[in-house]
């Protein structure tokens, strides 16, 4: 596969990663909490995410909230708010660095300028991809951990963490794709192809 289709494939799939990002980011189900009562007749269940969180119980009524208590959240949900900020701002970084180093583009005039930025956007999508993986394993384990802890509030993991981690896959394979489809074209820019004129 030539170094374009893997530039191409790379970038595809960091932009999806991207905005997968952005959405495990504003997406308020990191964790589902289901409340039923000894009675089993009505249950309320309750999602949580970075930014805010909902209940909705079998009546049909629903309300989301955000969260106005900043003291009141801990520490671990503000370090888990930074590492996915962190992300979203490398991906996007990353972004218009390829974007930047993109062939077609008249930003850099250098060949050997572009692949160094496409590499460097490779990294910075991989390093994305490590940094969200940090908080969402954070939650996934703590919520593994207390899952039989209370009888009538069972802790699940919500659909962020496993978009989450198809974004973190995304995007770590985006950025591996990067980084080589970058190095084939140095290697390609060191050894030029020389024609020799034979005498006849």
């Amino acid at each position: 596969m030539s170094s374009v289709c893997l530039k191409f494939l790379g970038v595809a799939l960091c932009v999806a990663g991207t905005l997968l990002l952005v959405i495990v980011c504003v997406l308020p189900m990191w964790t589902v909490t289901a409340i039923t009562e000894r009675t089993i007749v009505t249950s309320v269940r309750f999602w949580h995410g970075l930014w805010m969180s909902c209940a909705a119980s079998t009546a049909g009524e629903r309300r989301c909230a955000h969260y106005d208590d900043l003291h009141s959240m801990g520490h671990h949900m503000h370090a888990q708010r930074a590492l996915v900020v962190i992300a979203v701002v490398l991906s996007s970084a990353a972004l218009s660095v390829t974007v930047a180093g993109a062939q077609h583009t008249n930003c850099v005039g250098d060949e050997s300028t572009k692949a160094r930025l496409v590499r460097a956007g490779g990294v910075l999508h991989v390093a994305s991809a490590v940094v969200v993986f940090v908080p969402l394993c954070w939650v996934a384990v703590a919520v593994t951990r207390d899952f039989h802890d209370h009888t009538f509030q069972k802790k699940e993991i919500g659909a962020a963490i496993y978009i989450g981690w198809a974004a973190a896959a995304l995007l770590l394979l985006g950025g591996t794709l990067l980084c080589c489809s970058s190095g084939c074209l140095r290697l390609k820019s060191s050894y030029p192809i020389r024609y020799v004129r034979s005498s006849d």
